[in-house]
């Protein structure tokens, strides 16, 4: 297959394999890789009571995730 017919990362127009393109990204590995990271920077894994853990992307949704662990302060 010639490379000039494969597709160019939006991000730095590296030109990557098509069948990257074909799962669905428009970027290179390295690019994707940049986003998902960046992307994962704002996750946060917190423990539930007596149970297991839980991804939380929504800081509002920590407040009295863990109803056993003391005071909770509302935030304003």
């Amino acid at each position: 297959m010639d490379t000039a017919d494969w597709p160019c990362c939006i991000e730095c127009d590296v030109v990557f394999d098509p069948r990257r393109q074909a799962m669905g990204y428009d970027t290179c590995l390295t690019c994707g890789d940049q986003a998902a990271a960046a992307e994962r920077k704002g996750w946060c894994v917190a423990p539930m009571h007596k149970s297991n853990y839980t991804l939380v992307t929504n800081r509002d949704e920590l407040v009295g995730l863990n109803n056993k662990g003391g005071i909770v302060r509302n935030s304003v």
